[in-house]
């Protein structure tokens, strides 16, 4: 399975981080040095994606400045002799035409902005990464997901990221129902959005990370508005279910929910602890309050 392109939805509006969000994206706050769109970026790069395709919103430029090049920053660090600085600008830098950037104009949901990067995408298998959601293991979640169905011999299929969550909170979350294994995944055989307890087919929530069929494409463009009035992606996977197959990944590693403001400061925490010159002096100060 070769996936060579990538969807970043980029346009939600952040309105669980207000004021913070009021002129600046969500998807540019950091995690420690880095943005989180960045964090996700460099998943993608690390699985192979060679294309990177953001579907963004009104007030979402600097997105496509940060992966710009920024000729004046350049200039100055290197007229103050700013090595170190400029290793790290050249060390993200895209290749030139690797990043595509597409409008969804409308707050349609998650499914819309997926159908927005069609045309960008074409006819070929193509991943899609939430922004607010950041795997933390080496290999990258992505990677272990192409690597996964590369070794159960599957092509053309679809594969969504699962990790285990308390019973008490599955009304919280995507839910998938667990079928027969292949190889280290298994076949899903239902898919259920905020279920009940009582009604969940499994404590397997969907993680922010798929891989899909180009097919997906002419679903989402007939379908109705689901939950929230939105194109749900949730609702369009369920109708390519019936024509193909669609497979659950248990990925190693922890993802962290950075939409929410406890999952973004434990994401904070956990990848400054993974940084020798902060871990010490984060440590220290974390003691005083715990």
């Amino acid at each position: 399975m070769k996936i060579r392109k990538a969807v970043f939805p980029v346009a939600g509006l952040g309105t669980r981080f207000l004021p913070a969000t009021k002129a600046m994206p969500k998807e540019m706050l950091t995690v420690v040095d880095r943005p989180l769109i960045q964090h996700v970026v460099d998943e993608a790069l690390e699985a192979g994606i060679e294309h990177l395709v953001f579907v963004t919103g009104r007030n979402k430029g600097v997105i496509e400045d940060h992966f710009d090049r920024p000729y004046e920053l350049e200039d100055t660090l290197k007229e103050r002799n700013k090595i170190k600085e400029m290793d790290i600008l050249e060390r993200d830098q895209p290749q030139a035409g690797a990043t595509s950037f597409t409008r969804q104009q409308a707050p349609l949901g998650l499914g819309h902005a997926v159908w927005c990067a069609r045309d960008i995408i074409g006819d070929e298998p193509f991943a899609v990464l939430l922004p607010d959601v950041l795997v933390k293991h080496k290999p990258s979640g992505l990677k272990q997901m192409i690597d996964a169905a590369n070794a159960a011999g599957v092509t053309k299929a679809n594969l969504i990221a699962v990790e285990e969550v308390p019973m008490e909170v599955v009304h919280m979350y995507g839910v998938v129902g667990v079928g027969k294994p292949k190889g280290e995944m298994f076949e899903i055989d239902a898919m259920v959005e905020k279920p009940k307890r009582e009604a969940a087919p499994s404590n397997l929530s969907i993680t922010g990370r798929y891989i899909l069929q180009p097919d997906i494409f002419k679903i989402l463009e007939t379908q109705e508005r689901g939950a929230g009035g939105e194109i749900q992606l949730t609702d369009g996977m369920r109708a390519l279910a019936g024509k193909q197959p669609f497979y659950g990944f248990k990925f190693k590693g922890k993802s962290y929910d950075c939409g929410s403001k406890s999952g973004f400061l434990a994401a904070n925490i956990a990848y400054a602890m993974d940084r020798e010159d902060l871990r010490g002096e984060l440590l220290a100060e974390m003691k005083k309050y715990v």
